[in-house]
């Protein structure tokens, strides 16, 4: 899938806290501090893992597919099951000697979901690195809460139940960056959907969120795209040519136009719909019945 260079993706923005982040790294077991400490650097710094970016839009993505097709996202236990893991074993077995015929046949059996996100069988096309604090947002201090647990027979405060947290204020900015590689037009679609609804306040971050922590909105969304695909799909040397002198005079050039591009990536996810759940029916088929 990666062997060969297609085509990338890069996007880069400001993720802005607008309530209180709280994405705790466990309990704590210094003597003096907070019970439950928010995710540092090396620094101590506040950082927001990219898995945590990226499991929230995977999550909201996938109850949009299974609001269309529920088997265009596969439920997470269903990726690790016995038939599925076998079907694969299987599909290894019969292409062995045929790398593109293996990664065609493992397409047909992947989600949509995992088709950019990534499974057991299949890397991760969409990349997030860990977002780090812009410091001129960051003045070296975290917010203190407390929390209690709830009897729930009594509605009342559980003894010795009493705890604190920490979070990140509101008003804190983190950079954001994420690479996508070599991911078709629809897939580029799906992930312009969940960009939206990051920024637009819609997709909240750790943990918190019912008592209003962990909204966030993503700004200054910034696309740099390259294709150097032929019209047949494979590479063409020239543009790979070209995409290499560019990455050193243009390093940091955006996309021209990137609303429509936004906008053709989207309608072509619309487009392929029909045949994504046609493909996912098939592939369901096939993983329920042992081989």
């Amino acid at each position: 899938m990666f062997d060969i260079f297609k085509n990338r993706l890069e996007i880069t923005g400001t993720l802005i806290t607008v309530t209180a982040l709280r994405i705790s790294q466990g309990r704590s077991n210094e003597p003096i501090g907070s019970d439950l400490p928010v995710v540092k650097d090396a620094l101590g710094q506040p950082l927001i893992p990219g898995s945590s970016f990226k499991g929230a839009m995977r999550s909201r993505l996938e109850s949009f597919l299974r609001g269309i097709a529920p088997r265009l996202a596969r439920d997470p236990s269903e990726l690790t099951s016995p038939h599925l893991n076998d079907e694969v074993k299987r599909l290894k077995e019969v292409h062995a000697d045929n790398d593109a015929a293996l990664t065609d046949a493992l397409a047909h059996l992947t989600d949509a979901a995992s088709s950019l996100f990534g499974a057991p069988w299949q890397a991760s096309k969409f990349q997030v690195r860990d977002l780090t604090v812009d410091p001129d947002t960051w003045f070296g201090q975290y917010q203190e809460r407390d929390g209690v647990s709830i009897e729930r027979d009594t509605e009342t405060a559980a003894d010795g139940r009493l705890y604190d947290f920490q979070v990140v204020p509101a008003g804190t900015s983190f950079d954001f960056k994420a690479i996508v590689e070599n991911a078709e037009d629809w897939e580029l679609g799906l992930l312009m959907v969940g960009l939206h609804q990051f920024e637009t306040e819609q997709i909240p971050l750790g943990g918190g969120c019912s008592r209003g922590l962990g909204v966030v909105r993503l700004e200054g969304t910034a696309l740099r795209w390259v294709d150097v695909r032929s019209p047949d799909g494979t590479p063409d040397p020239d543009q790979v040519r070209d995409y290499m002198r560019r990455l050193v005079t243009q390093p940091d050039a955006a996309l021209e136009d990137a609303a429509q591009c936004r906008q053709r990536w989207a309608n072509a996810f619309i487009d392929q719909l029909p045949s994504l759940i046609q493909r996912s029916s098939g592939a369901g088929q096939s993983a329920e019945t042992p081989s």
